[in-house]
């Protein structure tokens, strides 16, 4: 997996708008472009993209712990912003970007120690100047539910 090094290595808003939402989130997950450097700090990465879904492969970490000994509600919270909002990405038109303007995080169960998650979010609604999406953690193999969360972003023409 290719991960930007540094801020050269990240694609810059001439790149970014040369192309669709969807094919942007496309060349990450080919590897044309390179991965955030987030997603290797925090330990997940691009899985599955598809017009209005994209989906996150992750495992938490020693370092992603709270003190009591469960994962940081700021792990579920990246990996759902992440997924979510590059849901909202896929429906953006070339020329445009986006950004989230606010998230929501329902915690339903701690993620066991070395469990393996996907992130998946999903498109409710995108139009010309908002996205809103849903999104939910579950558990790679049995598929239990370990949180969910919805989000809205703003979608921006450059000039």
């Amino acid at each position: 997996m290719h991960y930007a090094q540094s801020f050269a290595d990240l694609p810059d808003r001439d790149k970014i708008t040369s192309m669709s939402g969807l094919e942007f989130m496309q060349g990450i997950l080919s590897g044309d472009i390179p991965h955030p450097p987030i997603s290797r700090l925090l330990n997940y990465q691009l899985d599955r993209v598809e017009k209005g879904k994209v989906a996150f492969r992750g495992t938490p970490e020693f370092d992603h712990y709270n003190p009591t000994g469960t994962v940081h509600g700021g792990w579920y919270g990246t990996i759902l912003d992440s997924c979510m909002a590059c849901a909202v990405m896929t429906c953006v038109p070339k020329g445009s970007v986006y950004t989230t303007l606010e998230y929501k995080v329902n915690l339903t169960r701690a993620i066991p120690q070395g469990a393996t998650v996907l992130a998946t979010g999903t498109i409710d609604h995108a139009g010309r100047s908002t996205g809103v999406a849903t999104g939910q953690i579950t558990d790679a193999e049995t598929g239990k539910l370990y949180a969910t969360g919805s989000t809205t972003c703003i979608i921006m023409a450059v000039t």
